[in-house]
């Protein structure tokens, strides 16, 4: 295998189960991880010259081990304990090739460490992706990252977190941070908040695999159905949402026939499927209303009374201004934009967190009933909200659609 592409989707997959191994063997999660990324930079130096080995996790397996003893061994106080790890031969028959990946998600996902540290580590440990790779997906610098999972990985260790199946009590406690790290990941990967970029593809996969792989360790459990569901449905619109040139396209003029439909019907059975043997929960919801978005053929049939009544349920399970913000949408759907308006005036500062997404609602609704000059002000005011430059397109062209009156700049 000589394909760069390959080779670096071979070696992101073997990431998590060589780090299993390790960290179940020495209990030492900081030193397994870096044993683990050595492992994988000396593959990529040598497996492109040498060929790929018939067994790529045991080689993984046998380099990241030496490396661990390495760093034992130049540790005179662990020398006792280097002897005896290092009498141990790891036979590659043995490695599981999935086994230790649900212990490792919930242990990047500790409520110890904070949700950005939860996500770096998540993405390095899971989904392989290098220091630099995550600095790229996320946009910031990659010393920052460097940081972040250096404190993450002492927070681990300083507060005793063991690696072990999980009972079914820590898997209950410890799922809903597991399911917001995915979700997060994935929703900064379909609508970067920032860059030149509207989508961050290697986020939105990293998110789809990693909820995949909870979803068949956990297939009963509802909320991880409805956010693989979530996912899917939201992640079939990808291709339609932007033009050729990158510039954004909103949901009631997209191309529809561009949608992911095996996706789509993948999304909807499995939504339908958990809410009818699990209690709902917010991504059941969320997912429900992206499957009626989703089996619209046209925009001007989708079930907005629907989507609103599935909005005020979510709103009663989990509310915040996001979810306010878009029962509000949906209710100037329903009842027209007079009555939207209405209830944004009426939330007044409970929107403020949505930012520029409520200044571009206030400016459509206002472009609705016709008042042009008012909406043209939201949309600048929007767009200066914004650092995601598809966004900031967008919205100036709304704006410029709309000649300001004499006297008004």
């Amino acid at each position: 295998m000589t394909d760069r592409t390959d080779l670096e989707d071979l070696l992101r997959r073997s990431a998590p189960g060589v780090l299993g191994v390790l960290v179940r063997r020495s209990g030492d999660f900081e030193a397994a991880e870096d044993a683990v990324q050595e492992a994988l930079l000396a593959a990529a130096k040598a497996w492109p010259a040498d060929g790929v080995p018939a067994n790529p996790t045991g080689w993984l397996v046998t380099a990241a081990y030496r490396r661990l003893v390495e760093t034992w061994r130049s540790d005179s106080a662990r020398r006792r304990r280097e002897v005896g790890y290092a009498l141990r031969e790891v036979p590659p028959a043995q490695i599981p090739a999935d086994d230790d990946s649900l212990p490792l998600l919930f242990m990047c996902c500790h409520p110890v460490l904070t949700p950005s540290s939860q996500v770096a580590l998540t993405l390095r440990a899971l989904g392989g992706l290098t220091t630099a790779e995550i600095a790229r997906a996320l946009l910031v610098p990659p010393a920052t990252v460097a940081q972040r999972i250096s404190r993450a990985k002492a927070t681990i260790r300083q507060a005793g977190v063991t690696f072990h199946p999980l009972t079914g009590t820590e898997t209950a406690e410890r799922l809903p941070s597991v399911l917001r790290v995915l979700y997060l990941i994935f929703n900064e990967g379909y609508t970067s908040s920032e860059g030149a970029d509207l989508h961050r593809v290697e986020l939105t996969a990293e998110a789809i695999r990693l909820t995949r792989r909870l979803h068949d360790a956990l297939p009963e459990e509802g909320e991880v159905t409805g956010l693989l569901a979530l996912m899917l449905l939201t992640d079939a619109r990808r291709r339609a949402r932007t033009r050729p040139d990158g510039a954004l396209v909103p949901l009631a003029d997209q191309d529809r026939t561009r949608w992911d439909r095996a996706a789509i019907a993948e999304g909807v059975e499995l939504v339908t499927s958990s809410l009818a043997t699990a209690v709902p929960g917010p991504y059941q919801l969320q997912a429900a209303i992206a499957a009626v978005h989703d089996e619209a053929l046209r925009a001007q049939d989708t079930d907005w009374p629907q989507i609103l009544a599935l909005y005020e349920v979510l709103e009663l399970l989990d509310p915040g201004p996001v979810v306010k913000l878009n029962r509000i949408v949906a209710s100037a759907m329903v009842h027209g934009p007079a009555a939207g308006l209405a209830l944004l005036d009426a939330a007044g500062d409970e929107l403020a967190p949505t930012r520029h997404r409520r200044d571009a609602v206030r400016a459509h609704l206002l472009d609705e009933l016709g008042d042009h000059e008012a909406a043209r002000e939201n949309y600048l005011r929007a767009a200066r909200g914004t650092l995601s430059l598809p966004e900031q397109r967008y919205l100036m062209a709304k704006a410029a659609t709309h000649r300001p009156s004499r006297g008004q700049p």
